[in-house]
């Protein structure tokens, strides 16, 4: 999966693409840390507070689905090199509770040189809350210094 050129560039610049990933604007805004980040991996924590919750006192889907997304984009792009989201499917199977710990990993399942697919869990302490499946498309352009 991870091609020699990945894996180089992964390590060649993982202190700038950690910190890219790292201050993505909405997952510091609600509060997110990437806990962990390997080539075509990542981790995450949320612990939610009660504006994130819905009617029925539980993690809002939305919340959910956000750090899933954001372990998602930083997976993908853990080799510097832009990759967008196309598509996803998201499963709820657990609900999240206020003040709890909430976990999202993301592992690469297979890339070529335009497309990758993901695998996403998000757990808390207990049990599994949410998987997702995601896809995204590899520009040809890096957001770190590397000259192909």
């Amino acid at each position: 999966m991870t091609t020699q050129l990945d894996q180089d560039i992964h390590e060649l610049h993982y202190d700038k693409i950690k910190q890219v990933l790292v201050d993505e604007p909405y997952a510091s805004f609600l509060g997110m840390k990437l806990t962990k980040l390997g080539p075509g991996t990542a981790e995450a924590e949320l612990i939610p507070s009660d504006h994130m919750l819905n009617a029925h006192g539980t993690v809002h889907g939305a919340i959910i689905f956000s750090l899933a997304d954001y372990v998602f984009a930083a997976a993908s792009n853990s080799y510097g090199k832009i990759a967008v989201g196309v598509s996803n499917n998201i499963n709820f199977i657990s609900a999240g509770k206020p003040g709890e710990t909430l976990t999202a990993r993301a592992n690469e399942i297979k890339k070529n040189h335009k497309l990758a697919w993901y695998k996403i869990e998000v757990v808390n302490d207990r049990e599994l809350i949410a998987t997702m499946e995601a896809m995204v498309f590899r520009k040809n352009h890096y957001f770190v210094d590397h000259v192909e």
